[in-house]
């Protein structure tokens, strides 16, 4: 999918191939698979950052590839255990200047995973009451979903606010699961599809403002959960918000495990913010 927010990319020569996305709203490069000479691969890419406004280079890498990565000054940020249809992935990051680089919340987000993984899973049979109604969606909810999601962001690292978008990422393997009530979209989470790679990630969580003290997140993302293992897919992870408490405790009394923490990594709500990665394996 590409678009003016950011462009998928195939980048092919004699000694690699790559399919990376030039993410030119979060000023990033991504290289989401590749085979080759991953030595090559870095050099190019790292060519095409100098002469673009691109200030983080993230690549998916193969554990075979690990030691490569520190040798070219890359740093591991986390990792997703079955990513690469069952094997692993790690998040490696190059920082081109010292403001992406440096995060200024990161002791506070720190002590916001301390205090969420201290905590034990506690059991939950919450139930949707009767005047709701929760679903996968379809493109007639394009629009729905576009409000919902113009509504609680400000800033958002894709147009979610753009109904043709929404139509777009359905097209594209994006399934959402929503709730509704009196014919309006109230809630939504998302999951976006690696068909190719058998993984999932969830994404795309939000709720209005005045329906969030019902707590629907965790049955949404259950029901999401759900699909993905009747379509075989059984790596599930997602990259949230390090400041949000309520997204992160979410994940973690779901069974997600904390695999790591992304600097500085694209634009949401009002500045440009770290995520963090969790993880579950669903056929456990």
């Amino acid at each position: 999918m590409s678009n003016e927010f950011y462009e998928s990319k195939i980048i092919q020569t004699e000694e690699f191939y790559a399919d990376a996305c030039f993410d030119y709203f979060n000023k990033r490069i991504r290289v989401d698979d590749y085979r080759g000479n991953i030595r090559s691969l870095l050099h190019d890419i790292e060519n095409i950052s100098e002469t673009k406004d691109f200030t983080k280079l993230i690549i998916k890498v193969k554990h075979s590839d690990k030691e490569t990565m520190f040798k070219y000054g890359y740093v591991l940020e986390s990792s997703i255990p079955g990513y690469f249809q069952g094997s692993p992935m790690y998040f490696y990051s190059k920082f081109r200047d010292y403001e992406r680089r440096n995060s200024q919340f990161w002791i506070e987000e720190d002590t916001i995973i301390k205090n969420i993984i201290e905590k034990p899973v506690a059991s939950d049979n919450r139930v949707l009451d009767s005047n709701y109604q929760m679903r996968i969606a379809t493109k007639e909810d394009a629009i729905e979903l576009a409000n919902l999601y113009k509504v609680v962001f400000e800033i958002y690292p894709t147009p979610l606010d753009d109904s043709e978008y929404v139509k777009q990422s359905i097209d594209e393997d994006v399934i959402y699961y929503v709730i509704e009530h009196e014919g309006k979209v109230v809630s939504a989470a998302a999951a976006e599809l690696n068909v190719k790679q058998c993984n999932a990630e969830l994404t795309n969580c939000a709720t209005l403002p005045s329906y969030r003290k019902h707590g629907w997140m965790k049955l949404l993302l259950r029901e999401l959960e759900k699909e993905l293992v009747k379509r075989s897919i059984y790596c599930s992870y997602t990259i949230a918000r390090s400041l949000s408490y309520g997204m992160n405790a979410a994940f973690y009394q779901l069974g997600y495990e904390y695999t790591g923490r992304m600097a500085n990594n694209c634009y949401i709500f009002d500045k440009i913010e770290d995520m963090n990665v969790w993880v579950k394996d669903l056929a456990k």
